[in-house]
This record gives structure tokens, sequence and C-alpha cells, in this order.
């Protein structure tokens, strides 16, 4: 579950390879892991110990899981909101509340540019979306100017490249 507080963690060089192989492997057993780790990387550490670091990260928000459907399932959208300055003083939070914690949304986040705020959003079918943007503008139409969706389809890449974590061993340097 994310938090309002950063992740306050001293990665290990293990820990870097622990995340680098679930994320090729998101469903690999602790124990499968283990021998991963001490065949591919020399590491040698007892699944026990596996279980228990993935478990601290986990709970320390260091990483964050999430089930995604697969694309065939549902339509995917990038919406793009922008602003009516003049009630966006008093109206705000309700409108980013309602983005942020409503069920079709996947990927919610602030960006700068003349939209700011932007999500990716999960619908069963078309009318679905037409609806929920119809619905928003009815809520909370006061606060934005204009809502900018774009549909997305043949998503050909979905996943974090383990070599990206390599970088998380150099964090706070």
């Amino acid at each position: 579950m994310p938090t309002d507080t950063p992740p306050d963690w001293e990665f290990k060089d293990r820990d870097v390879v622990i995340l680098r192989e679930l994320s090729k492997n998101p469903q690999i057993s602790s124990r499968k892991l283990t021998e991963v780790l001490e065949e591919e990387h020399n590491i040698d550490v007892s699944h026990v110990t596996v279980s228990e670091s993935i478990r601290k990260m986990r709970q320390q928000g260091v990483f964050r899981e999430a089930i995604i459907p697969n694309e065939e399932y549902f339509i995917f959208g990038l919406f793009e909101f922008k602003f009516n300055p003049k009630n966006f003083k008093d109206n705000w939070r309700d409108a980013m509340e309602y983005i942020r914690d409503d069920q079709h949304t996947l990927f919610y986040f602030l960006s700068d540019g003349e939209y700011q705020w932007k999500s990716v959003m999960m619908f069963p079918y078309r009318q679905a979306e037409s609806r929920w943007i119809h619905e928003f503008y009815k809520e909370h139409g006061d606060v934005i100017d204009n809502i900018r969706n774009s549909v997305v389809h043949n998503v050909v890449k979905f996943q974090t490249d383990p070599e990206l974590l390599n970088d998380l061993s150099k964090h706070g340097e």
C-alpha cells in the first residue's frame, strides 16, 4: 500500500539482485529465487532470508505490486486534465481524490505543462469510458477546463527492465 513517506531503505547488493530477479519473474518462489541467487550471482543465502528481505522491502514501500489484467480484457486510456484556475483553489482536492481513488485509475501522476494531472485508466468498453468522463465533468467540471484523453492500444511493453534496478545501489550518491 502506497504511503506519503518515501521508503528509507539502505540497499545491499543482494537486495538489488532480488529486485532484478523479481522484475524478471514476479511469481518466482523464495526457494527458487535462492537457487538463482546462488547459481547466477554467487550469493549464498537461505530462502528464509530471501523471503524476509522481500517482505521487509514490501513493507517499507521499496516496490509496489499491482495486478494488471491483460490488455485484451480492458481498454486503456491516457487522461490529461487541464485546470480552470478560477475554481481551482477551493475545489482541487476533491477532484484529485476522485481521480486517484477511482476504480478505473491504474496510474495517476502530476506533471508540468498545460495539462498537469495525468492518469492511465482502464475501462471494460468505450461506453464506460465516455460515461466516466461525463460523470467527472458533472461532479468536478468547475475545476477542470478540459480533459484530453487518448486511446492506448497495442501495448508493446509493460515491465521494469531488471538492469534499471542496478542504479538502486547508488541511490543517494
